[in-house]
Formats: C-alpha cells, sequence, structure tokens
C-alpha cells in the first residue's frame, strides 16, 4: 500500500524529525573553567614539589660534605635530571593538557618532545645505575671499593647521557618534513613502529628487566649477610663467656681469628697480676665488652643493609606503578591500529610517569637517615641565617 502526501508527512514529521528542545552539553563554561583552573592548580603544585624536592636534594649534596661520595653523586646526578624534567617539561606539559591543543609552534614542540624523551630516559636509566652500584657494592665491596670513584660514576653518568640522547633524537629527522604543517597537536608519531618499540624498550622494558635483575640480587645478597651477623658475632661472644667462666682452660680452646685476643689476656695476666686471679677477670670484662661492640657495629651494618634494600625496592615499585601505563599504552598504539585510547587517560599516564621525578628525592629524604640528618640540618642552618 502506497503512502499519500498527507501521510507521509506525518509520518516524516513524527518519526525522523528531532525534537525541538535545546540540547546543553554535559558540562556548562562554567564548569568547564573550573576544573580547567583546578587542574592547572593541581599540575602546578605536583611541578613546584618537583622542582623544590630536587633542588633541596642536590642542595643537600653540595653543601653536607659527607655525602660526597660516588653513591650520592649518582643521586645528586638523578636529581638534576628529575629538576630538568621539573623545569623544562613539565610546565609546558601543563598548559597543553589542560589547553587540548598544541599553539606554540613546530620547534618549541621539537625542543619539548626531544627534552621529555631525554630527560625521562635518563631518568629511569638514573635509577639502572644506582642499583648497578649498589649490587657492587654489596657482592664485590674489598674489590669495588677499590674502583668506586667520583670519576667511575661520572664515566655511569655519562653513559646514561648517550643513551638517551640517542633515543631522543630520531623523531627530529622525520618531524622536520611537516614544519610547514600548522600545529595543533604535538606528540611523537606512533606510526614509526619500529622507533617505538626501539625507544619503549631502551627507556623502559630493558631498564626495568635490569632493575629486577639486580634488585633480586641485592635482595639475596643482602639477606644472606644479615642471616650470617648473629653466627659469627655469636662465636666472639661464646668465647668470651667461657673465659670469663674458667680464663685457664679455655685459653688452648680459642679458635685461630681469636688467638691474637687470647695472647693478649695471657701476657696481660702474667705481667700486672703475676697469673694471679685479679687480672685475667679485668680482661674478661674487657674482652667482653669488644665483642658487644663488634655485635653491636654489625647490628648497625645489617640494619643498614635491610633498609637501604628497602629504600631501593620501594624506588623499584614506584617506578613500575609510576611508568608501566605510560609504556604498555605507548607500544600498544603502535602496534594495534584499530585500538583506541581515551585521550583524557593517555594524559594520566603520561603525568603518572612525571610524578616518579617527584617521588625518587622523597624516598630518599625520608627512608636514608643520613640525607634526612643532613636536611634538617640544612633547614635549621637556612632559618638561623
Amino acid at each position: 500500500m502506497e503512502l499519500d502526501n498527507s501521510s507521509l508527512d506525518y509520518f516524516i514529521r513524527n518519526f525522523t524529525e528531532i525534537p525541538n528542545t535545546t540540547t546543553t552539553p554535559p558540562w556548562s563554561e562554567a564548569t568547564l573553567l573550573g576544573l580547567q583552573v583546578s587542574l592547572s592548580a593541581l599540575l602546578a603544585i605536583v611541578t613546584l614539589a618537583t622542582v623544590l624536592s630536587n633542588a633541596f636534594v642536590i642542595a643537600t649534596i653540595f653543601l653536607t660534605r659527607k655525602l660526597h661520595t660516588p653513591a650520592n653523586f649518582l643521586i645528586g646526578s638523578l636529581a638534576v635530571t628529575d629538576l630538568l624534567v621539573s623545569i623544562l617539561v613539565m610546565p609546558i606539559s601543563i598548559v597543553y593538557t589542560v589547553s587540548k591543543t598544541w599553539s606554540l609552534g613546530q620547534i618549541v614542540c621539537d625542543i619539548w618532545l626531544s627534552s621529555d624523551i631525554t630527560f625521562c630516559t635518563a631518568s629511569i636509566l638514573h635509577l639502572c645505575v644506582i642499583a648497578l652500584d649498589r649490587y657492587w657494592a654489596i657482592t664485590h665491596a674489598l674489590e669495588y671499593s677499590k674502583r668506586r670513584t667520583m670519576r667511575r660514576a661520572g664515566i655511569m653518568v655519562g653513559v646514561v647521557w648517550v643513551i638517551s640522547i640517542s633515543i631522543s633524537m630520531p623523531p627530529l629527522f622525520w618531524r622536520q618534513a611537516k614544519a610547514h604543517e600548522e600545529l595543533t597537536e604535538c606528540m611523537v608519531n606512533t606510526d614509526q613502529i619500529s622507533y617505538t618499540l626501539y625507544s619503549t624498550f631502551g627507556a623502559f622494558y630493558v631498564p626495568t628487566v635490569l632493575l629486577i635483575i639486580l634488585y633480586g640480587r641485592i635482595y639475596v645478597a643482602a639477606r644472606s649477610r644479615i642471616f650470617k651477623t648473629p653466627s659469627s658475632s655469636g662465636k666472639r661472644f661464646t668465647t668470651a663467656q667461657l673465659i670469663q667462666t674458667s680464663a685457664g682452660s679455655s685459653l688452648c680452646s680459642l679458635n685461630s681469628s681469636s688467638h691474637h685476643e687470647a695472647h693478649l689476656h695471657s701476657g696481660n695476666a702474667g705481667g700486672v697480676g703475676g697469673g694471679g686471679g685479679g687480672s685475667p677477670l679485668f680482661m674478661n670484662s674487657v674482652k667482653v665488652k669488644l665483642a658487644d661492640n663488634v655485635l653491636e657495629r654489625k647490628r648497625l651494618c645489617a640494619a643498614r643493609e635491610r633498609k637501604a634494600t628497602k629504600t631501593l625496592g620501594i624506588i623499584l615499585g614506584a617506578f613500575i606503578v609510576c611508568w608501566l601505563p605510560f609504556f604498555v599504552g605507548t607500544l600498544v598504539m603502535a602496534i594495534c591500529k584499530e585500538c583506541w585510547f581515551d585521550p583524557v587517560l593517555f594524559d594520566i599516564f603520561t603525568w603518572l610517569g612525571y610524578l616518579n621525578s617527584l617521588i625518587n628525592p622523597v624516598i630518599y629524604t625520608v627512608f636514608n637517615d643520613e640525607f634526612k640528618q643532613a636536611f634538617q640540618k640544612l633547614i635549621k642552618f637556612r632559618r638561623c641565617s
């Protein structure tokens, strides 16, 4: 059955026309402006906190002579790198994240992207050299203590920057071909799958595997040293008790490591007390005190090992939590062309990675007693002056 003109008009009017109602956007302009201001303030606070925390770590190391060691040189270099992230990368990222459009031109885009990749990669690789330095210091303590110099630390930092720059440079060559076009967004072109694989594996996946392996070995080595401490200290303490109980009979049962102490005890007993009972009792008390000092020193050493290992573990955990989402998202976008990521979600992943530059100095100042004490002295000195 065919429809006449009146019936057709009725059908179109009632079933195909959009109702005459005013549709309001999900967010009003005032609400959007408020959200932008709030987001800008939040990101600015994070950026400022990152600047201050890393600047304080650098100042603390520079002004405290006790902290002028190769290990702390690496930590200071990490703080310098994170400071560069907070000064040269994060402020521009605030503008780009809030405005959702790039308005600073091609040259600034190239400089910003290169700085972003270089400094963030260098920050990640610094964690690797710090873990490597710690691993050598624990597993090859005597040999590495001779080679652990400022020059060696400087070479390690130099290697970090060479690798970081080599990862950030390639995009500059193919981005220049589009320099004449007007930019509305500034991001690395993930269409270059070979570069995406090269950069993500070089900047994150390989360093992460290296960090996990190093941390695992550091953890095992530190625990073995901690568990060895009571047994070796116990021998000295037991020997002292035996001497105190019966000095004459126990001297011949001392092990080779305590033979020098036994000889000293015997000589003093003959010289001062003429072999009588008074002098051996005095020497017994001294010997027990020496053993207690050794035990206490080893306990403190073990406690430091635990704390250093715990600190490194927290740094590793924070690093993975902060950077894993970003690099997984980057890799998925390059491999899966049909996959879609919400830009807001990717902004969150990016800033989560930047947050690692704030977490690093906070962890070192909170969990490192030497840094904490030096930091407190620096604050008190500034207040007094």
